[in-house]
């Protein structure tokens, strides 16, 4: 690392890792409760399980993306954070937030609103929490010495996400309007503003990673910008089908739906092509990984896959089924999952000075979790087309399908199985790095090779 205050970003990432493992073990008493053995029903209702492990999804991507933060607008700025202080502050605060709402889910308090559920006092605390947050590194970006548009695009993805948070605080005695602006935080969040943070930290990785130069990444990064905001915007309209909104907001969002994977296809195969003109062989290889592995599968899962369901024409069967999680999943985990890891494996080392990378853990790592979340995909989308025809087609209730599907969740929990075998191999190489320390101060990473001053 180059600058002293970057060791905040391991705290954010140690967070990060344990609310993962939390939302592993909601996402298995899901799991097993579908299957008919719902044991913990008393104690976790599905309801309360189910919320528990979307927030918790939700809670430490953005953990994720602070760390992500702290560690690249240094170097991008050419300065140390502003106020390393109020940076721990803000973490150890999103902390409490997200316990105390983690345990009012399973006492029934809540809002009810899906990805939305904390009560509405947290929500203000939230809202606090992100505002130091984008005080601290707008500062930093502010006092800089430089102002690069990889480190501007991070920031203003960050930005933008605190600002679309606002609409869905907005309290409404009307379903529907509710349900419109809820929209406006769920998908431009993950189809909008939250590109351009994966944006952002896919540059910044790529230009340390290849050694491309930095003037032709980030004019990719600039067409990135220009796709997502051209398709992510009015795209949100194919959510408004069934809320009452009128009828003309079909055809929007159909149209602008079909345009949202280029984004991704574009991340994808600039990527790829950056990797390619690189000619230069960094040693971390598992980074470069994750790296290239998160444009391709953002492309699969949230471009490929959301474009074949979201078209009017098939989302009138598939609304509300399985085939969403199928998407959902693997949505989320190529584009911002593995781009989160991928800024964990590629700064570790130079956090802690320890040249842990390419060791046979974290290559089980990367190769055991994607395979195993391409197995969950599998297993929702045959859940999934098997309940559209059920419910859809033939007409059978919504519980009496659900016991038709069960069988199909045994693949789902053995597949689950493989991709917490990758995550917990990871969590493991994330421990084995240790703590910071100031003697990696001096790891450089701009040149052909890493020289490390710490312990090996």
């Amino acid at each position: 690392m180059k600058y002293k205050s970057q060791k905040i970003a391991y705290w954010f990432f140690a967070t990060c890792m344990l609310l993962l493992s939390l939302q592993l073990i909601y996402g298995f008493i899901m799991g097993f409760a579908r299957m008919g053995f719902d044991g913990l029903h008393d104690w976790i209702p599905f309801n309360a399980a189910r919320a528990t492990h979307t927030n918790l999804l939700v809670v430490w991507l953005l953990t994720g993306f602070m760390g992500a933060a702290h560690y690249i607008i240094p170097e991008e700025s050419e300065s140390e954070i502003y106020s390393v202080r109020l940076a721990y502050i803000q973490l150890i605060s999103l902390i409490v937030v997200g316990v105390v709402s983690i345990i009012g889910f399973h006492f029934n308090v809540w809002e009810g609103r899906k990805f939305l559920e904390i009560p509405r006092p947290l929500d203000y605390l939230v809202v606090v929490n992100v505002l130091l947050f984008l005080f601290n590194i707008g500062m930093t970006v502010w006092k800089g010495k430089r102002h690069t548009t990889t480190g501007m695009v991070l920031y203003f993805g960050l930005f933008s996400a605190a600002l679309l948070y606002l609409p869905g605080m907005i309290e409404f005695n009307s379903q529907t309007v509710d349900s419109y602006f809820r929209w406006w935080v769920v998908h431009l969040w993950v189809e909008g503003v939250w590109e351009l943070i994966m944006g952002g930290i896919l540059s910044f990785l790529l230009i340390k990673l290849t050694g491309v130069d930095r003037e032709v990444i980030e004019k990719w990064l600039y067409v990135i910008v220009g796709l997502t905001f051209l398709s992510g915007i009015l795209g949100t309209g194919h959510h408004y089908y069934y809320i009452g909104v009128p009828e003309y907001w079909k055809w929007v969002g159909g149209f602008f739906s079909m345009l949202e994977p280029l984004a991704f296809l574009a991340m994808a195969m600039f990527a790829v092509s950056m990797y390619r003109r690189s000619g230069r062989n960094h040693p971390n290889t598992i980074s470069l990984y994750w790296t290239i592995g998160s444009a391709i599968m953002s492309f699969v899962g949230a471009g490929f896959l959301g474009f074949a369901h979201t078209l009017p024409q098939v989302n009138l069967y598939t609304h509300g089924t399985l085939i969403t999680a199928m998407h959902g999943h693997l949505a989320f985990w190529g584009a911002y999952a593995m781009i989160v890891l991928a800024i964990v494996t590629y700064s570790m080392p130079l956090l802690t000075g320890r040249k842990l990378w390419n060791n046979s853990i974290g290559l089980f790592a990367f190769w055991a979790s994607n395979i195993g979340m391409l197995g969950m995909t599998g297993a929702f989308a045959v859940a999934g087309i098997a309940q559209v025809y059920l419910e859809r087609k033939f007409g059978l209730d919504f519980l009496t399908v659900q016991k038709e599907i069960q069988v199909h969740f045994l693949g789902l929990i053995l597949a689950a199985l493989v991709f917490t075998s990758g995550i917990f191999a990871f969590i493991w190489n994330f421990i084995k790095f240790g703590t910071p320390t100031d003697e990696a101060l001096g790891a450089e990473t701009s040149s052909g090779d890493i020289h490390l001053s710490g312990r090996s």
